[in-house]
């Protein structure tokens, strides 16, 4: 089935010149050229899980829609109380979750009622249970209860025409029952994106194929494929292209014609074997280096093919995760009609030592411990080559240095972004 074109990018989306870029711009430059590409379709509640919301959500009713008991207990007239002693009231109706009392409540009387109860009219304040006494038909309340006591009011948590979730928005399991809390059966929501991905390079091999001297094994496009899923996106892997220029560009006009994106890694930058940028200009398309001033991560390849964007990351697997993280993730929340959250960070102390060059971000992968004194420390996690990928296997997060620090020592403060945040 072919790409459904609900939205085009023009050519030039991507062109920002050679300047070196912050994180924060490229962000900034991502939310001012990219325009939503997904579509919309209406899913029932039970499936809108994971899936982008299309619409803000109204809400048609409140929630509670009516003041009720939060406790177990008896429902009175907080007038009929005492500050300074202990009041006896008769007990003359009884009202449960489901089954309201179906009348006022007067004064001078006690309402048996129970967790989520309707208020009856009148009563404005109820005694837990456990803080009465009961003889007979009467319940004896102890003083200094204050006014409106074990009552959640109408519209406590959300008010009829409130904005209860702003479009972008990712569906959790609170999102859902919040929809279900106001009779929603279905929402509205982005359609998934269609990705189109492969790795490049006549060294690289699938896993549980031959291998020879000088090929590797492809794990680059498997962990690709596994964050592209995270993001709530449709795969298509088109498997890995060989070093020609011709094969590469036979698949990238085959892949813009069914996919609303295509993510490669390997092949961008400017050397002889490095082919991808040829292919998609002889494809009609266009492409544009970012520099983007982080380590790990060359600069990434940005660029289109018929009005669909392609993503060109480096070949290393820690550059390919941590440029995917930091700069694919964003477009692609964006193509999708996502809200983009900002990255979270949060101070911690390091816990190693390193040096830098200036007017550059790092990124260092680490894990969290506590000290005796009870701080939060980094410690470095793995290896620091961008090829060495068992650094990110188990890293909690990542420890951002900024342009202008060179050098860090143990103890100093330092920015910690959890993986979990970016995942």
């Amino acid at each position: 089935m072919g790409r459904l074109p609900d939205a085009s990018l023009p050519d030039d989306c991507f062109a920002v010149g050679d300047r070196l870029l912050s994180i924060e711009e490229a962000l900034a430059e991502f939310q001012a050229r990219l325009a939503v590409v997904a579509g919309v379709e209406t899913v029932p509640l039970a499936t809108a899980e994971g899936r982008f919301l299309a619409e803000d959500l109204v809400a048609g009713r409140s929630v509670p829609p009516h003041a009720n008991a939060a406790v177990d207990g008896y429902a009175v007239h907080f007038d009929d109380l005492r500050p300074d002693a202990p009041v006896t009231l008769t007990v003359t109706g009884r009202a449960a979750a489901g089954h309201p009392l179906g009348r006022a409540g007067g004064r001078g009387e006690a309402i048996r009622i129970f967790t989520g109860a309707p208020m009856p009219a009148g009563p404005d304040t109820v005694v837990m249970q456990e803080d009465c006494a009961v003889a007979g038909d009467t319940v004896t309340i102890p003083p200094r209860l204050p006014r409106g006591a074990n009552v959640r009011q109408a519209g406590e948590d959300i008010r009829a025409g409130d904005t209860v979730l702003t479009a972008g928005r990712r569906l959790g399991p609170a999102e859902i029952g919040l929809a279900a809390s106001l009779g929603r059966v279905a929402l509205p929501v982005r359609r998934p994106l269609r990705i189109a991905l492969f790795s490049t390079g006549d060294e690289v091999r699938d896993p549980g194929t031959p291998i020879a001297d000088g090929q590797i094994y492809d794990a680059n496009r498997f962990v690709l494929a596994a964050l592209l899923r995270r993001l709530g996106c449709g795969v298509d892997d088109h498997g890995i292209l060989p070093d020609r220029a011709a094969a590469i560009q036979s698949a990238l006009a085959t892949a813009a014609g069914a996919a609303d994106a295509i993510v490669t890694s390997g092949g961008v930058s400017d050397g002889d074997e490095d082919h991808v940028k040829a292919a998609l200009e002889a494809a009609g398309g266009r492409l544009h280096h970012w520099r983007l001033a982080i380590k790990p991560g060359r600069p990434v390849a940005l660029g289109q093919i018929g009005g669909v964007p392609l993503l060109g990351l480096p070949g290393n697997p820690v550059a390919v995760m941590v440029t995917f993280l930091l700069v694919a993730r964003p477009i692609l929340l964006r193509l999708a009609g996502a809200e983009i959250p900002p990255l979270r960070r949060f101070a911690v102390a390091a816990g190693f030592t390193h040096s830098k060059k200036p007017e550059r971000r790092e990124f260092i992968r680490a894990v969290l411990e506590t000290d005796p004194a009870g701080t939060l420390v980094a410690r470095r996690h793995g290896g620091e080559g961008s090829a060495d990928l068992t650094s990110m296997a188990g890293a909690e997060g990542l420890v951002e240095l900024g342009e202008d620090l060179t050098r860090v020592a143990p103890g100093d403060a330092v920015a910690f972004i959890p993986m979990a945040t970016l995942l």
